[in-house]
């Protein structure tokens, strides 16, 4: 038989000669990533089942990464049960709360590789497409599962071939381009399907920006969403020291729920409005909006080609009187490569707050938080009704440039217009 990527990795983690689409299958987990949810509700879950050990310690990646350092009690108290549960059962990879944002680090630190098949209690566990795997977010119940069992079930998902021409023009990312996709089939258009990207367009965006891809399919409710491989890939997983692999390709007869075609290169800047990442806008039909707030940062686009855009269009200028301007980069290497680049110094000199790696305002909890009807530009991923912060609050989902773009005009803005 014939098979897309997310079929061969289903297959090569089960204990089956042949699969099919919307087939059940148990498969064995390559690799299982706990953040803040551990002492949220699946330590409460895990321990429900009477067992004292976990299924291969070495295979847990723990972090902390939403609420860092704990800026209230209750968060306090829940990275303490975190701990105790890490320390408990011996986690290998026990990474703390210095390290950044899950989603970056883990793939930085060589635990994403071609071919595994990655969970994490995080909706955006599909970030690692990026690299040639097959990743997706579960729950407290399914990861108490993978704790004991080191297995998960799946339902074999079909897959759509997103085809991909041409090259991004200046001032234009790779953001704006999953917006527009989303955009075009809507939050619900690929529930449970495996979004496959392929052709010379994809092999012309950075890794950097295959994981901002990658992260956003889950916007529009697929299960995963993998790239192939190249030697850009190659080349990435060299820079990290990261071997013992296998690049997965589909079979060039593997069969396709549906074929999406895109030149990148008709890609313009956009942004979701509130409070939908579907609800697509190309800059020109909302320029002028006026801002209060703009968000560089999140699993999304706080990586290192986010920060040099955003300091390349903000250098030797002031941001905007009625901006605030908060700048969290992903991981703390990131953030040491910026500071070893002057990025760091430039968004200071801009105006900018720069935080610790944190997810930060993205989840609303705990810093950068909105006020009644105010409006933010943010490199996040979701922008629904309260997410980060006020309810009658508003935010505009947009690329690193167009971030960085609106913060110095305090309304939104063009990119292309400052490059």
């Amino acid at each position: 038989m014939s098979y897309t990527i997310a079929e061969k990795i289903l297959i090569q983690h089960s204990n089956l000669s042949k699969i099919a689409p919307e087939q059940f299958i148990d498969c064995d987990i390559d690799l299982i990533m706990v953040h803040e949810q551990l002492g949220g509700r699946i330590h409460e879950e895990y321990e429900k089942l009477g067992i004292n050990r976990v299924w291969d310690p070495n295979k847990i990646f723990f972090i902390l990464d939403h609420w860092v350092p704990a800026p209230t009690i209750s968060a306090a108290q829940m990275h303490q049960d975190c701990r105790k549960f890490a320390k408990k059962y011996k986690f290998v990879h026990n990474m703390g709360m210095d390290k950044g944002i899950c989603h970056q680090v883990l793939p930085e630190m060589g635990f994403a590789k071609p071919g595994m098949l990655i969970v994490g209690s995080d909706s955006h566990t599909t970030t690692y497409g990026a690299f040639n795997c097959l990743s997706t977010g579960i729950g407290a119940t399914d990861v108490s599962i993978v704790f004991a069992t080191g297995k998960l079930w799946f339902k074999v998902p079909e897959s759509f071939k997103i085809k991909l021409s041409g090259k991004f023009n200046k001032g234009v990312m790779s953001k704006d381009f999953i917006l527009t996709l989303i955009g075009n089939i809507s939050t619900k258009g690929a529930i449970y399907k495996s979004l496959e990207f392929h052709g010379e367009g994809a092999e012309s965006i950075s890794v950097d920006g295959r994981m901002t891809i990658s992260n956003m399919t889950v916007e529009a409710g697929a299960k995963f969403g993998v790239f192939l491989p190249d030697n850009k890939l190659k080349n990435w997983l060299k820079d990290k020291n990261i071997n013992s692999y296998k690049f997965v390709y589909p079979d060039p007869d593997a069969t396709y729920e549906k074929t999406m075609e895109y030149n990148l290169s008709d890609i313009t800047p956009v942004v979701a409005k509130p409070s939908n990442p579907e609800n697509l806008a190309k800059i020109e039909e909302v320029l002028g909006t006026e801002i209060d707030q703009a968000f560089l940062g999140s699993c999304t686009n706080g990586r290192i080609e986010d920060m040099r855009i955003a300091a390349k269009i903000l250098k030797g200028k002031k941001i905007h009187s009625n901006v605030r301007l908060i700048v969290i980069p992903a991981s703390k290497e990131i953030y040491k490569l910026s500071l070893k680049e002057g990025l760091i110094e430039i968004f200071i000199k801009a105006g900018a707050v720069v935080g610790n790696p944190t997810c930060g305002p993205c989840i609303g909890g705990h810093l950068g938080v909105l006020g009644p009807e105010e409006v933010c530009i943010s490199s996040t991923n979701r922008n629904f009704v309260g997410r980060l912060g006020d309810p009658s609050s508003k935010v505009y989902l947009a690329s690193s440039a167009t971030v960085a773009a609106s913060a110095l005009e305090g309304k939104l803005a063009d990119p292309r217009e400052v490059l």
